[in-house]
């Protein structure tokens, strides 16, 4: 029996890669020293999974900014419109051109879409693709890190994502042709880099196809096999592993069955139930890898559980065809629970049910030890203390609370009659009437500049460094200034900034009960963006208002209308790691009770625009269709709950940001915000045909400009946007806003931006009149 791991963080232990690569951004570090930080994380990584004894280790795992975007470096799929910057840039500064975009010496180019990889919060950058797309190798980083682990004495397998999936989880840039026909241009390109693997002495070979997971259509299935029954038997001397993840494959299981495949990875914390289906169907020369260590949350492993699945599976096919595995890559979870030693945010029994990076690697040593014929007493005195921590879980009363859960019952109960009291556009004429707006108002997603005195103070202030008297004074000053620069630009509903907020839903785990907080629990989010998720470890409750007296304070500050601003449920589900002890859906309607309270405090003392944001409803889709229209419903629903009672002349506002919004428009009609903000810059409007088709009735702010991007448009560019979504929708239910919240940008660039964004509003005031 052998163990592996799928992946590794990748951002450092304290987030060393992140500032490592905001220091090269900036000019103020060399390639060198940028490389340099690389290998040492990339080192560190490989000695510490070879020291714990992992078997077999992974590398290109690691990556600069997203492992997608490598891919298409690698393969040469660079859009067409990087040309002129390919002869100017070196190969790190056109790849983070890519990601990033560029905007200097003359040049101005948006850099590749973003949308979430799968139902995580980890951001991706999007494959394009043309009708005659060629491709080619330009790039030996997976050799050269195979070589570096080498060299450092560490044989690794490299890890590549498989070209079905790299395909699939494209676009293409026009309509005449699908992305899957240019499988035929890219197969070679795969065969001829794993040839030269092969040279390098390469003989173990990870490949990830998570669309493995999704719905395939019979062409497709049949395409699949096709492709991997080619490239496999092209080598039959590489190992080859293919993994899956984030749900189960069964659906496959007839083809996957027959291809020349040495191992089969099945993630069985997402789809337990698959096993017995593939212990009975595959042939005697597959092993299977053995997805039991959860990669996606950081609760401890029940290691009973996993020792009696190991034990039912070598009972069928024998140890020696057993590799035990995390579910995933560990890319989603925090390095190391070592790191954490306040108690008093992370309570000792939250801490021992707990598993980071670190741990779960030694979860599967731990899992092989115990499996073996004669365990030592050691490691059997860890599993008894592993037992112990359950038992003690499962009967604390500081999980449980009654009264939320009486509430929860009491919802269900009047699950059909969550909905606003009036109609849409009933609500809109009062609204309309109550806050006067211009046609295309314009506003802000949220956040302003989190500056670096803005972290310090909080940092500061947290130690106990500055008293809480200073620091109240000093987000009173940021606001008033936020507020006034506002005014002064000519923004019609502002935003009070956030400068009290660390994250949007890290802010509101700190404050409700049956949360618990990390001191370094940081996991990438996308390039050097790390978000440090709260755990929700029990039912969760308010007990005092969280957001009431900042916002009236900044509704103080000015006559204009100011929105009041909370994090809807399901992206605090969604955001945070989760219980796994009771259904996410419970959860979810525990949170929807918190920001109703919330909600209607606001709505109490003044706030006309109260703004619940969702970004990760997409995110939270369930892979698989049959198990998609549950989850809508309940989501919906757990919005609506938010608002539940409010006045008609009350605006609701949503946010949403990086999905493909098709399969999901109808539950965002029936969310029935009076006003939804999306991400729309990075698709130049392409994702506002779905709206268009279906007519969608409310009102909406299409970003004119990505927040992601360092780069400033123009005016010019800001109103053709604006054109464009007209062209899509009602002109009377355009917004004008950026895509997302401004906390990542300096306040040069937020400022020069936005005024750029109310020229262009102004712009069309003048061209088209509203009907």
């Amino acid at each position: 029996m052998l163990t592996q791991n799928l992946g590794f963080p990748r951002i450092g232990a304290q987030r060393e890669l992140k500032r490592a690569c905001e220091k090269f951004w900036k000019g103020i570090s060399t390639l060198e020293e940028l490389q340099e930080t690389g290998r040492q994380e990339r080192l560190k990584n490989w000695k510490f999974q070879q020291d714990s004894g992992i078997d077999i280790i992974p590398s290109n795992d690691f990556s600069f900014y997203d492992q997608v975007a490598d891919h298409i470096f690698m393969f040469g799929a660079i859009p067409s419109r990087f040309n002129k910057l390919s002869s100017k840039l070196k190969n790190i500064d056109l790849y983070f051109a890519m990601c990033r975009g560029y905007q200097k010496d003359g040049f101005d180019v948006t850099p590749l879409e973003m949308t979430k990889w799968f139902d995580t919060n980890y951001h991706y950058l999007v494959p394009e693709f043309e009708k005659n797309q060629q491709f080619k190798l330009n790039s030996n980083k997976v050799i050269d890190e195979f070589n570096e682990a080498l060299k450092a004495g560490i044989k690794t397998k490299p890890v590549l994502l498989g070209p079905f999936s790299f395909l699939k989880l494209g676009k293409e840039k026009s309509t005449d042709f699908n992305r899957l026909d240019l499988i035929h241009a890219l197969l070679p390109v795969y065969i001829e880099l794993i040839g030269q693997m092969e040279n390098t002495g390469i003989d173990c070979i990870q490949i990830d196809e998570p669309c493995l997971s999704g719905d395939l259509s019979h062409p497709e299935q049949q395409l699949f096999r096709a492709v991997l029954t080619e490239l496999f038997g092209s080598f039959p001397s590489i190992k080859f592993i293919l993994t899956s993840y984030f749900d189960g494959i069964e659906k496959q299981i007839e083809w996957v069955k027959c291809l020349p495949l040495e191992v089969l990875h099945l993630d069985l914390v997402r789809a337990p139930k698959q096993l017995d289906l593939f212990l009975e169907k595959i042939p005697k020369f597959l092993t299977l890898s053995l997805g039991l260590v959860d990669g996606r949350n950081i609760w401890a492993n029940n290691l009973q559980e996993s020792l009696e699945i190991i034990q039912k599976t070598a009972e069928k096919i024998g140890t020696d065809r057993i590799i035990l595995a995390p579910s995933c890559s560990l890319l989603h979870v925090p390095y190391n629970l070592e790191n954490e030693n306040d108690e008093t945010n992370l309570p000792l029994f939250v801490k021992k049910k707990m598993a980071f990076a670190f741990q779960k690697i030694n979860e599967l040593v731990l899992l092989k030890e115990l499996a073996s014929d004669k365990p030592s007493e050691q490691v059997q005195k860890k599993l008894k203390n592993n037992t112990l921590v359950f038992k003690n879980w499962s009967e604390n009363p500081a999980i449980n609370n009654s009264k939320v859960r009486e509430q929860v019952s009491e919802v269900q109960n009047k699950w059909s009659e969550i909905d606003r009291k009036s109609d849409f556009n009933e609500r809109i004429r009062k609204q309309q009437k109550k806050l006067n707006l211009p046609p295309f108002p314009t506003t802000m997603i949220g956040s302003l500049p989190q500056t670096t005195e803005v972290r310090k103070m909080r940092r500061n202030f947290i130690n106990g460094d500055v008293s809480k008297k200073k620091y109240n004074e000093f987000i009173e000053a940021a606001i008033k200034n936020a507020v006034n620069w506002q005014e002064e630009v000519g923004i019609d509903v502002l935003v009070h900034g956030e400068f009290e907020r660390n994250d949007m839903v890290e802010f509101f785990g700190e404050q409700l009960e049956g949360f618990a907080r990390t001191q370094n629990g940081w996991v990438q989010s996308y390039g050097s963006r790390g978000v440090k998720p709260p755990i929700i470890f029990g039912d969760v409750f308010r007990k005092t208002p969280m957001t009431v007296d900042i916002s009236k304070l900044a509704q103080s500050f000015t006559a204009k209308p100011m929105k009041g601003m909370l994090t809807g449920p399901v992206t605090i589900l969604q955001w945070s790691f989760v219980r796994n002890d009771q259904s996410r859906k419970n959860t979810t309607i525990q949170l929807g009770l918190v920001i109703r309270d919330e909600v209607l405090n606001l709505e109490k003392a003044g706030l006309p625009i109260i703004q619940i944001d969702e970004p990760a409803l997409r995110e939270g889709l369930p892979i698989k269709k049959e198990n998609q229209t549950d989850y809508l419903n309940w989501a919906v629903k757990c919005f609506k709950l938010c608002s539940w009672g409010v006045k008609d002349e009350t605006q609701i506002h949503t946010h949403m940001c990086y999905a493909e919004f098709n399969d999901i428009i109808q539950s965002i009609v029936d969310m029935d915000a009076d006003v939804i903000s999306i991400e729309t810059s990075r698709s130049q409007m392409e994702l506002l045909d779905v709206f268009s088709k279906i007519r969608y009735p409310n009102q909406i702010g299409p970003g004119v400009f990505d927040i992601h991007s360092p780069r400033i448009p123009d005016v010019n560019e800001m109103t053709d946007l604006l054109f464009a979504a007209s062209k899509y929708l009602p002109a009377k239910n355009i917004w004008v806003n950026p895509d997302c919240g401004l906390k990542t940008r300096d306040w040069k660039e937020t400022k020069k931006t936005i005024k750029n964004m109310i020229h262009a509003a102004i712009r069309m005031r003048e061209a088209i009149s509203p009907q």
